[in-house]
């Protein structure tokens, strides 16, 4: 893979030429910055890419914060390492933004990919395609990320419910039990499709079932016509995924601001 290539395609497809990835949001071009507005505070509101100075960055922050404020927004902005100007971070946080845990920004060429979707004896794959399913995937992340699923629970939701032909989740059930759930976004137009939420509960870990999930959405984007795929790894998926043939092309450090 050409690193450098790829990561432009990625810049500029997946973030300076955004979708909406959910009817309920709108893509806005603002001067340098493209942003995310969604319907309510339970959509993703942020800033997807910015093409700004050390003379613009600081009036453009200023801009984002009063827009999101007037709106009662808290907001994410998706900064990258090799975003523009070097100092972007240090002026966000100046600006009174926060940082969340870096994640890595990893791509394979789907082609590449060498997982296989063996499951352990007794699971199972059950595609989310329906409210239930949505339930099962969310108990799956409250337990896998020891956190809330609110936002999560109306995200699925939403995009069942609007954009279906551009989503794609699957459950692995022990059972009735759900134990690990993880979903992808294609993009139309990009040839990227991007991985999302993937988790599994603590007693199933090490058995191969992250690695099928991975296999089982590869195999969907590649009969989408899809070339890549694309996921912001955290630091406990970053290693499997190198195995499978992704590679890192930047890292990613979530900036939020809370009116």
């Amino acid at each position: 893979m050409d690193q450098q290539k790829v990561l432009a395609l990625f810049d500029e497809r997946m973030r300076r030429n955004a979708q909406p990835d959910d009817p309920a949001v709108r893509i806005e071009r603002t001067g340098d910055v493209v942003r995310q507005v969604g319907a309510s505070a339970d959509d993703w509101n942020g800033v997807l890419w910015s093409g700004l100075d050390e003379a613009t960055a600081d009036a453009a922050i200023a801009a984002q914060v009063a827009h999101f404020t007037s709106l009662g927004r808290e907001f994410e902005w998706k900064l990258y390492t090799h975003d523009l100007p070097a100092d972007l971070s240090g002026r966000l946080l100046a600006a009174g933004f926060s940082t969340e845990p870096a994640e890595t920004l990893m791509v394979a060429e789907i082609e590449a990919i060498t997982a296989d979707a063996e499951l352990p004896d007794g699971v199972r794959l059950q595609p989310v395609v329906d409210a239930s399913g949505v339930e099962l995937a969310v108990a799956v992340h409250e337990q896998a990320f020891e956190t809330g699923a609110d936002h999560l629970r109306h995200r699925l939701l939403s995009q069942l419910g609007g954009r279906p032909e551009t989503f794609s989740m699957a459950v692995a059930m022990a059972g009735d039990v759900p134990v690990c759930a993880a979903r992808m976004e294609l993009h139309p137009g990009t040839g990227f499709a991007s991985l999302w939420g993937g988790g599994t509960v603590p007693a199933w870990r090490g058995r191969g079932i992250y690695r099928a999930l991975v296999a089982h959405r590869a195999r969907i984007a590649a009969e989408s016509g899809c070339r890549y795929l694309q996921v912001d790894a955290s630091s406990q998926s970053r290693p499997i995924l190198q195995r499978l043939g992704f590679t890192a092309l930047s890292t990613t450090v979530p900036h939020v601001f809370r009116p």
